[in-house]
């Protein structure tokens, strides 16, 4: 190990950065598309002397080789480079190449991690489906079973209050962490659930399910956040879907328990609704064993404990190192560009600076389009749906407890394809199939009652387009916007997209139970089967692919004014593709909107253009 105890006070004078040190508008206004490694063409030696400025300032001058050779990783990620650079051992080598063949090969404390955390997001789904049971009984009970307004209210109030809370986030994700946030989350969406239970009047319900909304509004950004920054770039997709998986989970769940309570007779919706606190009760125990998200820690400072977290999160010290050094290299850009400090400056950066801009409309655009798919109206009212199809109440709740289980086995194709067939392309190819699926089911409303066949093939159309939903917009938006922004306003852009979210979730909610009582099943149907295709065509024109790059490379990637974005859709993707799939030219050639600067030849073709 190299000796500092002489080391020269002035030794960072001796250093050149300044071919390393992009501007400000390469962030807000990418206009060549371009993608750059920060430590891309580095010398060897000036390489070694910003580390070892590094690790004298930051206190691991014991750990300098370490992170020198983590940077030599970072600075190279193609295999052709990187076996030829003695410094790495065989063992360093090794394990970069496992990062490719072996990706999914993580320490426990990694997995431990996601699974805890995304348990606690099968409340949300569970919640639904809790109420999806109780809309059977409780209107009748409180005598508001007249009153399709109220009960929307009732069954919208968490999105309505989490509306409020989710600007929570920032701040709070600012003063206790991740690990934190989610601890405190949980306790608001343990209590107000068990009290669910022994409500005597509406607005006693009203209030319960309001505080719900106070936790669950922080939660739904928190635990997304988190995934995405203790996971690999190669994976991160796949490991945020799990949010969407325990969801899956949650509304099967809730509907199993739907079924178990069913025959208790009218208090049935007081144990449907309440059985729904029992997992946050282990995330609340368990989730301080987690490892605190090391970049929450650089972002605070303390980077000795940034260390110690990758360290449990990746196989080997070198791989730690070079992701901490790389982020750290990355954040130091990113603070000069996104200079935001008070929670007001950060909140008015999303719009002023066109970098966020980008990011906040895209995340937005992914949200209200997972909305408009219908999905949680499916959640919230299928047995409604199947009720008004002329099912009885219990052929009601197992026509939704299938719902609840297509949803949960077609969210696991979402963990490989998430990270292969990449983001943008799961949504162009889901969303036109979600709109016939809706349309055919909203036509077969028109069939005669007295046909066998009627409610059955109504069940099809929703079981199809419940199967197409898990794999495309149903892990989209907690992975969009986990990722979307940089470190610097990750939480209050996280916070904005749910706000969005909850904005537009609750006024469908709200307005669905008229909707579905003044023009009918047909035309409900038919309107989300159009507002799918809307979905559709923005998706094509903005929104980015964003599959296998790290969380510090995506600054680039919205850098590109969406003006372009949309010029090389319309000019150049759509052109190519009529003549590929169309004209079956396959000679067609595609030029690729991104162009990689010091950055490995891993992501193929099909990410940079799609």
């Amino acid at each position: 190990m190299a000796d500092h105890a002489h080391e020269p006070e002035d030794f960072k004078d001796h250093l050149d950065v300044s071919h390393v040190e992009h501007p400000t508008e390469d962030y807000t206004r990418n206009v060549n598309a371009r993608i750059i490694n920060p430590l891309a063409g580095i010398s060897k030696d000036n390489l070694r002397l910003q580390v070892r400025g590094f690790c004298i300032e930051h206190g691991f001058q014991d750990k300098e080789d370490v992170f020198f050779r983590g940077a030599l990783a970072a600075q190279n990620p193609i295999e052709e480079d990187y076996m030829n650079i003695p410094e790495l051992t065989d063992d360093d080598k090794l394990a970069l190449k496992r990062e490719i063949t072996h990706k999914w090969h993580l320490p426990r404390h990694l997995y431990y991690a996601i699974a805890l955390c995304s348990l606690g997001s099968a409340l949300q789904g569970w919640d639904n489906t809790g109420a999806n049971g109780a809309n059977l009984s409780f209107p009748q009970e409180f005598g508001i079973e007249d009153n399709q307004w109220l009960i929307g209210v009732i069954n919208a109030a968490p999105t309505l209050f989490g509306l409020c809370s989710a600007w929570a986030a920032d701040p709070v994700n600012n003063w206790i962490g991740r690990r934190g946030s989610i601890f405190v989350t949980g306790l608001f969406v343990i209590f107000p659930v068990l009290a669910q239970a022994f409500t005597h009047s509406w607005w006693e319900l009203l209030i319960c399910r309001l505080f719900m909304g106070l936790g669950m509004g922080i939660k739904i950004s928190v635990i997304p956040i988190y995934t995405a920054e203790v996971s690999p770039a190669s994976i991160r997709g796949g490991m945020v879907t799990s949010f969407q998986l325990w969801v899956a989970f949650g509304i099967m769940i809730g509907m199993v328990f739907n079924l178990a309570f069913y025959r208790i007779g009218r208090l049935a919706w007081r144990f449907q609704l309440a059985a729904a606190f029992a997992p946050a009760i282990p995330v609340v125990l368990l989730v301080w064993w987690c490892p605190e998200s090391p970049r929450w820690l650089m972002k605070k400072g303390r980077y000795q404990q940034a260390f110690h977290s990758f360290c449990r999160l990746r196989n080997t010290e070198m791989q730690a190192a070079r992701e901490l050094y790389y982020a750290h290299r990355q954040v130091i850009e990113e603070r000069s560009a996104f200079a935001g400090t008070t929670l007001g400056r950060r909140i008015w950066d999303l719009v002023s600076v066109p970098r966020l801009r980008r990011a906040t409309l895209a995340s937005a655009w992914i949200v209200i389009s997972q909305q408009f798919s219908g999905i949680n109206i499916m959640a919230f009212y299928s047995s409604t749906i199947f009720s008004n199809a002329g099912y009885g109440t219990l052929s009601t709740l197992l026509a939704s407890f299938g719902y609840g289980l297509i949803m949960f086995v077609f969210a696991f194709p979402a963990l490989y394809t998430m990270d292969t067939f990449g983001r943008r392309n799961l949504l162009l190819l889901t969303f036109p199939n979600m709109a016939w699926c809706l349309l055919a089911a909203g036509l077969c409303f028109f069939m005669s009652p007295d046909n066998p066949a009627r409610v059955p093939l109504i069940a099809f159309f929703i079981y199809l387009f419940t199967a197409l939903y898990g794999p495309g917009i149903g892990p989209m938006p907690s992975i969009y916007f986990s990722e979307a922004f940089p470190l610097s306003h990750r939480e209050i852009g996280g916070a904005f997209t749910i706000c969005i979210n909850n904005a537009v979730g609750s006024a469908l909610s709200l307005t669905f139970p008229a909707l579905l009582a003044r023009v009918g099943a047909t035309a409900a149907f038919g309107l989300y089967a159009g507002l799918n295709m809307v979905a559709f065509l923005v998706i094509f024109l903005i929104v980015p692919e964003t599959k296998q790059r790290t969380l510090e490379e995506l600054d680039y990637i919205f850098g590109v004014p969406t003006s372009k974005h949309i010029a090389y859709q319309i000019k150049t993707w759509l052109p190519w593709w009529v003549k590929r799939y169309v004209f079956f030219q396959r000679d067609a050639e595609l030029k690729p909107l991104y162009q990689l600067e010091g950055y490995s030849a891993r992501r193929d073709d099909e990410e940079q253009i799609v």
